[in-house]
């Protein structure tokens, strides 16, 4: 699986392996009529509830699941942190939803989902988002993930107070944590701060460890949460 220092889960080992959770028999087909024209990728399976969806993700091992956030039986919040909980080394979880500002949307980004994406997406978009949530090194649609934060964060219990969270870290540190929260990539980051990849690789997985986090997302939920970072 991919990491903090934003290495494709598929390279040198074939395309990306998608699994696709939706209860609407027309939206996985298109979707498997998109994703299986790329090269680089291939859907290994189909589940129409969470709860064929967490079983079917545990024996396929996917590199990418796309979660619809709502569905009969288990929702894909749940599905979402079984799988999470289920698994050493789970796939890249991006929530399918139909309204981006969504609570639903949000609260599955909490438990762990990597990103989201719109039904009514553009093809272009939908591949560029399962190609960016795959390498894990940026995060997807950082825009619209301050806009749920400024939406949600206030109403849900922080982990931890803004000045606890930074006492967790060292001033490099949170000068890249501040910088995760604006979506820039690890490359951009280090031209921010001029200094190499490496250092600022390093960096993201300390703040992943310290905050106790699985990913960016995560990471950046934790930040405007605790109100280290604001929105806006």
């Amino acid at each position: 699986m991919s990491g903090a220092d934003g290495t494709a889960p598929s390279e040198g080992r074939g395309p990306l392996r998608i699994v696709l959770a939706d209860d609407e028999r027309m939206v996985r087909t298109a979707l498997r009529a998109i994703l299986g024209a790329e090269p680089d990728m291939e859907v290994v399976g189909e589940a129409a509830t969470g709860a064929e969806a967490v079983p079917m993700i545990r024996e396929l091992r996917p590199d990418v699941v796309l979660m619809d956030v709502r569905m009969p039986e288990i929702d894909g919040i749940r599905a979402t942190e079984q799988v999470l909980a289920g698994m050493a080394e789970p796939p890249r979880i991006l929530v399918v939803t139909t309204f981006e500002n969504d609570a639903y949307v949000y609260d599955a980004l909490r438990a762990g989902a990597h990103g989201f994406l719109l039904k009514r997406a553009g093809v272009e978009d939908l591949v560029q988002a399962v190609r960016i949530v795959a390498r894990s090194d940026s995060l997807l649609f950082p825009a619209a993930v301050r806009e749920l934060a400024a939406r949600y964060a206030g109403a849900r219990a922080a982990r931890e107070s803004a000045r606890a969270l930074r006492a967790r870290l060292s001033d490099r540190e949170a000068d890249v944590l501040r910088l995760m929260t604006k979506g820039l990539t690890n490359a951009e980051i280090a031209d921010r701060l001029a200094v190499g990849p490496a250092t600022v690789k390093t960096h993201v997985a300390g703040v992943l460890a310290k905050l106790g986090v699985r990913d960016r997302t995560q990471a950046v939920i934790a930040a405007y949460e605790s109100g280290f970072v604001r929105p806006g």
